[in-house]
């Protein structure tokens, strides 16, 4: 039935109180002049009074964010101001060997930062102006794991003066150092002046959170690993709670699950469910002697900081979660032998073939690379037509889209079966047999190149 809309009931509408009220205070009340500007410094004022230990303001169009807008703008299309802002850690819980307080001391900073968020959020609607503080930690954005979940704050913190990311990839506050925890607000007002960046980066390049890493993540050559940090310090979240369940679904009974998991494995997953979740280590931010309020300790005895911060948590005995065959496995073995390994998966299966091609770089294990100087052409068909090529030298990987160079390896594949070999429902040798997966070349150079991802 086709509705007609009444033009004589919306009229009636100006007599409803909410409306007659309305129309007399903007009677009233003069008109902003269009394109006001937020004072800075009133700004910063609430922000800090509202909980944010430090502050800096940062206009949309910077160019350090320029491959941030497009996220930005996604979550909030009016943004035209960021405001940024850190909660200061209590350095001695974070450098608890018990995982437990360092956990809850991150837990309580995020909560202050969160209740900071949102009262700043309020505070500004009531002025009139629109803001959002996007959820700060692990956000609901779910459907898009494993891609990009939420805004990236550290890039925002560092444009807004708030620190320099250090060898460990965190953000290290010039004051406060890696003890701090980051938020963001975005408002659809210009502010009318806007934070510099740092002039130098607090980062000692000391190498101690290199040498406090259980996993090898952190490369004293400023190489990171992403997949080793995550496979262990996010064992009870995000991908790690998935390979969980996986090993709930394959176990026959609950003698076998117990052969995959242990009981104190269990409860520990279940106490992160009930109490938030536990990281398995933060060391590389406890360490850290970066930062005005830190530095101290470190300087005035670096021997006794060694022994007294860093080594604690060296000589703990503890479990750490690694990829088989991986570079954190081997780290381990060589750097922490009293520490025992187990081997898991992480949960991250690629969704698509350009997300294994993106995913490349974050998954490559270059130690296990060694010696290897090959040329790789991919060509994927089906229902994704994509060409790469991928070069893995002097232990690094270069991948770039479409055949570039003279190939050592030229690998065909349908793009589904290709997904299905990596997320462990075939075998690869299978599909070679029945062609849906075609190598010309080396067959060894093609096996070193699967070695070279855990």
């Amino acid at each position: 039935m086709k509705t007609v809309f009444d033009q004589t009931k919306l009229a009636d509408t100006n007599d409803h109180p909410s409306i007659k009220r309305y129309n007399e205070r903007k009677a009233s009340t003069a008109p902003q002049a269009t394109g006001s500007k937020l004072n800075a410094v009133h700004l910063r004022e609430m922000c800090l009074a509202l909980g944010a230990d430090d502050v800096g303001f940062v206009e949309i169009d910077r160019p350090a964010l320029a491959d941030q807008k497009a996220d930005i703008l996604n979550v909030f299309p009016w943004t035209k101001a960021l405001i940024s802002f850190v909660g200061r850690i209590n350095r001695e819980n974070l450098r608890s060997p018990a995982r437990s307080i360092a956990s809850h001391e991150l837990h309580q900073v995020e909560e202050r930062l969160n209740h900071a968020a949102h009262a700043l959020v309020a505070a500004l609607e009531r002025k009139g102006i629109r803001a959002v503080a996007p959820a700060a930690g692990f956000p609901m954005e779910m459907d898009q794991w494993p891609g990009k979940l939420q805004i990236s704050y550290k890039p925002i913190a560092v444009a807004a003066g708030l620190g320099k990311m250090g060898l460990h990839r965190l953000l290290i506050h010039p004051v406060f150092g890696s003890f701090v925890q980051i938020n963001t607000v975005l408002i659809d007002t210009e502010v009318d002046e806007y934070s510099s960046p740092l002039t130098y980066n607090p980062c000692l390049d000391c190498k101690i959170c290199s040498a406090a890493c259980p996993t090898g993540a952190i490369g004293t050559d400023g190489v990171f690993n992403f997949m080793n940090c995550i496979t262990h310090t996010y064992r009870e979240l995000l991908g790690g709670f998935s390979d969980w369940v996986e090993n709930v679904a394959d176990s026959k009974n609950g003698a076998e699950y117990r052969s995959r998991v242990s009981d104190a494995e269990t409860v520990s997953l279940w106490q992160s469910m009930t109490y938030k979740p536990c990281y398995k280590s933060v060391y590389c931010m406890a360490v850290c002697p970066a930062g005005d309020e830190v530095i101290p300790q470190y300087l005035a005895d670096k021997s006794k900081f060694i022994e007294t911060v860093v080594k604690p948590l060296q000589q703990k005995t503890e479990t750490v979660y690694v990829l088989p065959g991986s570079d954190a496995e081997s780290h381990v073995l060589r750097r922490f032998p009293h520490k025992k390994i187990k081997r898991v998966g992480n949960g991250i299966r690629p969704a698509s073939i350009a997300a294994f091609i993106a995913s490349m770089p974050l998954g490559f294990q270059r130690h296990k690379s060694e010696g290897l100087c090959a040329t790789y052409h991919f060509t994927f068909t089906g229902n994704e037509s994509i060409e790469a090529t991928v070069v893995i030298k002097d232990k690094t990987i270069q991948v770039n889209q479409g055949h570039v160079g003279v190939a050592d390896v030229q690998v065909n594949a349908d793009a589904k079966t290709w997904l299905r070999v990596l997320h462990k429902e075939t075998s690869i040798l299978k599909e070679i047999i029945f062609r849906r997966i075609r190598i010309k070349g080396s067959m060894k150079l093609f096996k070193a190149f699967g070695e070279c991802f855990a």
